[in-house]
C-alpha cells in the first residue's frame, strides 16, 4: 500500500532570473501573490486572446499565510477563463491525473492509497475522484464545515496529521 501527501514550492520565472521572457508562448499561473496585479493579469488576458494557451499549476481557491487566509491562483485562473472564454489546462490539484500518475508509476492501487491534507475540495475531493481514500485534516486552512462541501464526504476527518497517520497505521496497513 502507498501513502501520499503533497507539499510544493512554486517558482515564478521573472526577467531577473536570466530567462528570456520577451516572447512567451503560454500563460502559466501558479502561486505568485506578489505578481497578481492588474498589469500582469491584463498582459496574460491579452496573450490568451492572441492565442496563447492558459495553463494552471492548480486552481486552489485560497491558502494559509502567517497573517491568515489569502486568495490562491484559482480565482485568477477562473477570472481569465471567464474574460477570454477559454478553459485552462490544469496540471495540478484537483485534476485526476495529478493523483493517479504517481500511483501508476509506483504500481499502487488508488483504492488502497489514503491521501490526506487540509483542503476539502482540491486535496480530498480530488483524491477521492481519483479513487483514493481522502482524509481531511483540520489544520492549516481548514474551516469549520469544509467536510460538508464535497460529495462524497471525506473517508475520514481528523484533528491533526498524527491522528490521520495513526488511523492509517491501525486500520489500513
Amino acid at each position: 500500500r502507498c501513502l501520499s501527501s503533497a507539499f510544493f514550492k512554486y517558482t515564478v520565472v521573472l526577467p531577473s532570473a536570466g530567462i528570456d521572457t520577451s516572447e512567451p508562448d503560454a500563460v502559466v499561473i501558479g502561486l505568485a501573490p506578489d505578481h497578481f496585479n492588474y498589469q500582469s493579469l491584463n498582459k496574460a488576458f491579452r496573450m490568451i486572446l492572441d492565442g496563447a494557451p492558459l495553463i494552471a499549476i492548480h486552481k486552489a481557491r485560497y491558502y494559509k499565510r502567517k497573517d491568515g487566509l489569502a486568495l490562491g491562483p484559482g480565482p485568477f485562473v477562473t477570472g481569465l477563463e471567464y474574460a477570454t472564454d477559454c478553459k485552462a489546462t490544469v496540471v495540478g490539484k484537483p485534476e485526476k491525473t495529478f493523483f493517479t500518475q504517481p500511483l501508476t508509476q509506483q504500481s499502487c492501487n488508488p483504492y488502497f492509497t489514503p491521501y490526506f491534507l487540509q483542503d476539502a475540495r482540491d486535496d480530498v475531493g480530488g483524491a477521492q475522484n481519483a479513487g483514493m481514500l481522502g482524509i481531511l485534516v483540520k489544520t492549516g486552512k481548514y474551516r469549520e464545515g469544509d467536510e460538508r462541501k464535497i460529495e462524497p464526504p471525506p473517508y475520514l476527518t481528523c484533528n491533526s496529521f498524527p491522528d490521520a497517520v495513526e488511523h492509517i497505521l491501525q486500520n489500513l496497513l
